[in-house]
């Protein structure tokens, strides 16, 4: 096992790593940013069409880590899922990028044409469904080695695990940033061909620098090569079920004479278990209760992914209706230039990319002096905060839209539907939900990392993307049903094309208020979850 040296605090493979992730991001967004475009200008979709086509595709993206990781995780280890799946992605955005160099000699026909880019996109899905997680996995078991050195401390390896989501975050959303910006420009100006080609390359680029860096990457061996969690856990519920069919569930547990005792199962973890590393329990992985433990792991994050999901629906809402807002506010600086109302957009990203030095020097060190913690605040801590600052920022957009609803119905309907309101006044909404992401997102990461069993770390990091593909689809679930109760008996809905009559205010405080309950009961279910690190010192409640 080898390691690379130290560069504030990481090791120079996860420096490495976090680079190559920040150039995934921006070959992906350099196709994803400004998709739409491409599907109503070159696809000759309508706007509708071409919207529903992206919010499917973004969802099935986010959704698909989830049912690939646990293949990943029972067949492959994280490098070799990491080169298989670039194939897979690069193949797709080569295929992207074929599509519009043959329709800039021949126009798209209406059948064929929307199919091939269709799974073209689908082969990007594949490709980033096991190459994200598995990539993420692979960076933190980097610091794993650091944690196997006889100097290191438990402390010392928390707070770097924290460092290093913390820059992993930081390193995505530079090249997010650098993907929307640039490359949006270049395919407005340059054309598409160019467009779709450099993200292709970027990813190849991408690829060969991760090649390059097996000196220094640091390989963990497999101590359970041979196990399946997936499907032992798999396994393990199929055996469970039968056996409560019966009545009772017993799990056999051989001692050193042979004999066989009977344990009845209880709510609560087995503390009396060796607990291994960042929830594995030590011994044969064959064994049912070492089965049974790691599939109770899996099972008890879903309340704490659940009480997630209303952070990931006000995550679509910038790229949504905060834009529609904009659209209607006064954009204007100097007297030619106008506002693009999805610029602001990277209003986010740049608060992300100032704050996050700010929270690693800034804010963690007063919160240590407060709660006399090493980490300043707990992962589960750190992901609260961000909810609440997501709801401030959602009321907050709430008052705006009314203030803009206001001044709208007191103009005639002759006049401009451009209201005399600048649209900076949505800036505050934009920057909190950034720096709603430096607490949330990333404690996200470290959390899903640190509570699976060690093993099926891909299938956490996919757990993680998990939340936005629902949260997308969840996203566009309630806009359908609401639009369906308030345009009921000839009402204007809340969701009118006329921007003067539309409640988007009201949609903003459901939103708050939903997001308020998901709060309450993750705080509620927070208290009661027990940690693995709790679970390995033996602090089981």
């Amino acid at each position: 096992m080898s390691g690379g040296g130290r560069v504030q605090g990481l090791s120079r493979s996860c420096i490495l790593l976090i680079v190559i992730a920040g150039m995934e991001r921006f070959a992906f967004k350099g196709v994803a940013s400004n998709l739409v475009t491409y599907l109503t200008d070159v696809v000759q979709m309508s706007n509708s069409s071409a919207a529903k086509t992206v919010n499917s595709w973004c969802g099935f993206t986010s959704m698909l880590p989830l049912l690939v990781a646990p293949l990943a995780d029972s067949f492959w280890d994280s490098y070799s899922t990491i080169l298989t799946s670039s194939f897979v992605y690069v193949l797709g955005l080569g295929a992207v990028a074929s599509t519009a160099t043959i329709w800039t000699w021949s126009p798209p026909s209406n059948k064929s044409s929307p199919a091939f880019l269709f799974w073209s996109l689908c082969l990007i899905s594949l490709g980033q469904g096991a190459y994200n997680p598995s990539l993420q996995a692979f960076g933190a078991d980097q610091l794993d080695h650091d944690e196997e050195l006889p100097s290191s401390k438990d402390d010392k390896s928390s707070n770097k695990k924290s460092l290093f989501f913390q820059w992993w975050y930081f390193g995505v959303c530079s090249g997010s940033l650098l993907g929307v910006i640039l490359m949006s420009y270049i395919q407005d100006t340059f054309g598409w061909i160019l467009g779709f080609a450099i993200p292709m390359f970027a990813m190849i680029t991408s690829v060969a620098i991760f090649t390059c860096g097996n000196r220094i990457y640091a390989y963990k061996p497999d101590k359970s090569i041979d196990s399946k969690p997936f499907q032992n856990i798999l396994q393990v519920i199929k055996v469970t079920a039968s056996k409560l069919v019966n009545g009772r569930i017993r799990i056999n547990l051989p001692d050193d004479k042979s004999d066989v005792g009977e344990l009845e199962l209880q709510e609560k973890p087995l503390c009396d278990q060796k607990f291994g590393s960042n929830g594995g329990f030590d011994g044969n992985p064959r064994n049912k209760t070492y089965l049974l433990e790691n599939a109770k792991i899996v099972l008890r994050l879903l309340p704490i992914w659940a009480m997630l999901l209303m952070f990931a629906v006000i995550f679509q809402q910038p790229a949504t209706f905060f834009t529609k807002q904009g659209m209607t506010m006064k954009r204007n600086i100097g007297r030619n230039f106008k506002i693009p109302p999805a610029t602001l957009q990277s209003a986010i990203t740049l608060s992300i990319i100032l704050m996050m030095p700010l929270y690693d020097k800034v804010l963690i060190p007063i919160t240590q002096i407060v709660t006399r913690n090493q980490k300043g605040i707990t992962v589960m801590q750190r992901m609260g905060v961000g909810m609440f600052l997501s709801i401030i920022a959602m009321i907050i957009a709430a008052v705006v839209e009314t203030k803009r609803l206001e001044i709208s119905r007191k103009m005639s309907s002759l006049e401009s539907e451009t209201v005399e309101l600048s649209i900076f006044w949505l800036l505050p909404q934009y920057v909190l939900l950034g720096i709603s992401d430096i607490f949330t997102v990333v404690g996200m990461q470290e959390f899903f990392y640190n509570e699976v069993p060690v093993r099926m770390r891909t299938m956490g990091f996919a757990l993680y993307t998990s939340v936005f593909g629902l949260g997308s689809f969840l996203s566009a679930l309630m806009i359908s049903v609401i639009e369906a109760f308030t345009s009921s008996g000839g009402r204007q809905s809340w969701f009118s094309d006329d921007m003067r009559e539309d409640g988007l205010d009201k949609y903003y405080w459901l939103l708050a208020l939903a997001s308020t309950l998901s709060l309450l009961f993750y705080a509620i279910f927070s208290k009661f979850y027990t940690t693995t690190s709790e679970l390995e010192n033996g602090n089981c409640k």
